[in-house]
């Protein structure tokens, strides 16, 4: 007689039945944000968030791309939502994309920077995702970033401002010095 696995044909294993269970939804979504220099004071705005275990991450403000709107648009809109300060963008620095889970659900998130100026407003942490805003010194930045590639980032935005030539230099050579 042949040995019975102990299930019946056709039945799902248990474990099987819960890694069906466990399946996630996967979800793009696509947001824009950026690194905002204060020029006068060699500072970069950043935000603080807690995470699931109260701990405070700093990071750089970007938010959802709203329909109709250009990553642009959107890097200068939550730059001011999230931290209160006006950005002009400089030029784009690229984009971060990864992976998440939140609400039960598989996010991959592609995030678009942009170099950005500081043009006014105040430090202000009244959006409710935000639970600090802070000017941070650039030599601070490494320290303080809590994600990896948004310090690569900023490494990015620092080394591009270091190549680019002064005001001064642009009108010396329009002068033809």
């Amino acid at each position: 007689m042949p040995q019975s696995s102990g299930r019946s044909r056709g039945v799902p294993s248990r474990r099987r039945g819960r890694r069906r269970g466990r399946k996630m939804a996967a979800v793009d979504e696509t947001s824009a944000g950026g690194v905002v220099i204060n020029f006068a004071r060699d500072k970069v705005v950043l935000i603080g968030r807690l995470d699931r275990r109260g701990r405070l991450l700093w990071s750089l403000p970007k938010g959802h791309i709203e329909e109709g709107e250009t990553p642009e648009e959107t890097a200068v809109r939550e730059v001011g939502e999230e931290t209160g300060i006006v950005g002009e963008i400089i030029r784009p620095l690229g984009t971060i994309d990864y992976w998440f889970v939140a609400e039960r659900r598989r996010i991959h998130k592609t995030v678009h920077h942009f170099l950005m100026e500081e043009r006014g407003g105040d430090l202000s942490d009244e959006d409710v995702e935000v639970t600090e805003v802070d000017w941070v010194a650039l030599d601070e930045l490494e320290d303080r970033l809590a994600y990896a590639d948004e310090r690569r980032l900023v490494r990015k935005a620092l080394e591009l401002l270091e190549v680019a030539p002064s005001e001064e230099e642009l009108s010396v050579e329009a002068d033809g010095g």
